[in-house]
């Protein structure tokens, strides 16, 4: 499915758990190119709300070094 994706030119919404988002960052750098950017956020409209951009691997280096909990949305740039 990734491999379909890689040229696409629309930008990408993706829903995904706390607990593969480190890997779907990794996977998708990995089809995308390490350098296409993205935006990560998780607990959109909560009190602990956090929102994340850069490169897909600079957001998969950061996520990896925390603990990560609540709704994730993934938006990554078209091709």
């Amino acid at each position: 499915m990734l491999e379909k994706l890689k040229q696409e030119e629309r930008t990408m919404i993706f829903y995904e758990s706390p607990m593969r988002l480190v890997k779907t960052l990794s996977d998708l750098a990995q089809y995308f190119g390490v350098e296409r950017r993205c935006s990560v956020s998780r607990e959109l409209t909560k009190m602990f709300e956090e929102n994340k951009r850069g490169t897909l691997q600079e957001v998969a280096e950061y996520f990896s070094q925390k603990t990560v909990k609540g709704e994730i949305v993934i938006v990554v740039e078209g091709a």
